[in-house]
């Protein structure tokens, strides 16, 4: 069956539009000392940032509220693991996710969504910034979200297909030039740490919230440590992962030179209106 998700699918034919320009380099350096993974960036100090621009992943959207931006990153290794630190500007943090209000005599399900940062690594096959190149690659995904998992210090860990064959439960996207594109996002092995709720008939409060915490969660699925605060206007985030985990379905980071990927920043979390990178690459 083919899926048609909106905006989405204008955000994949824009892309096409946009040429690619060289990867950007961020230098993974040694760190004398580990940063403690807690959204306070003094430890990074004010030399070494990269500026990275991102912009809007859908053309003219007018619902976009990130639009075209920067965000200041530095990478770097301590022991067995790597370390990001990411500041981009952000007006309100939004840290509520589909919460429910008492409307009328029932509870509503509502509409608001968290901001997320997302951080994706080459994985395999003839990477592309662009998830419409009619290209095989497969990335592995960090997704930190600030109402979600934000609550347990972590960023949720996926692998993204994407693949002009078949592949099982993929969204499918007929390609302008002709041919079909298959991308599917699967989470990583383990159990979530966070549910959906589900409100109850009687009302006990004017607004419940949409999730909750319902443990430390396992696996695959919590490599990534990650924690973001939003003061004065700026959201900074630091996340950490070791870089070898021994999952077969998470990246390896030892014995690289270097390894591309991309960087996007959502605002309310939609995932058509968010703003994305051109290709970068990790210089270790």
């Amino acid at each position: 069956m083919t899926l048609f998700w909106g905006g989405l699918f204008v955000m994949l034919v824009a892309s096409l539009e946009i040429q690619a320009a060289p990867p950007l380099p961020i230098p993974v350096t040694p760190l004398s000392v580990a940063p403690v993974v807690d959204g306070v960036l003094d430890e990074w100090g004010k030399e070494g940032w990269v500026e990275v621009v991102i912009n809007p992943a859908v053309k003219d959207d007018p619902d976009h509220a990130v639009g075209p931006s920067k965000v200041q990153m530095k990478a770097g290794r301590a022991g067995e693991r790597i370390y990001f630190a990411a500041r981009w500007s952000d007006e309100q943090a939004d840290v509520e996710y589909r919460p429910w209000k008492w409307v009328g005599k029932q509870y509503k399900r509502g509409k608001q969504r968290d901001d997320m940062f997302i951080v994706r690594f080459d994985m395999g096959g003839d990477y592309d910034s662009c998830m419409l190149s009619k290209k095989e690659y497969k990335v592995d995904l960090w997704q930190w979200s600030a109402g979600r998992s934000n609550l347990a210090g972590l960023a949720e860990d996926f692998t993204h297909i994407i693949s002009t064959n078949p592949v099982e439960n993929a969204a499918e996207y007929e390609h302008p030039e002709g041919g079909m594109v298959y991308i599917r996002k699967i989470r990583d092995e383990g159990e979530l740490f966070y549910e959906t709720v589900e409100a109850g008939k009687e009302k006990t409060e004017e607004t419940l919230p949409g999730i909750k915490m319902v443990g430390a969660g396992s696996g695959s699925l919590i490599d990534v440590s990650a924690k973001g605060l939003w003061k004065d206007g700026f959201w900074n985030l630091e996340l950490s992962r070791k870089l070898d985990t021994g999952h077969a379905d998470d990246v390896k980071l030892t014995g690289l030179k270097e390894i591309k990927g991309a960087i996007a920043v959502f605002n309310k979390g939609f995932a058509e209106h968010k703003s994305v990178s051109d290709t970068l690459v990790f210089v270790f």
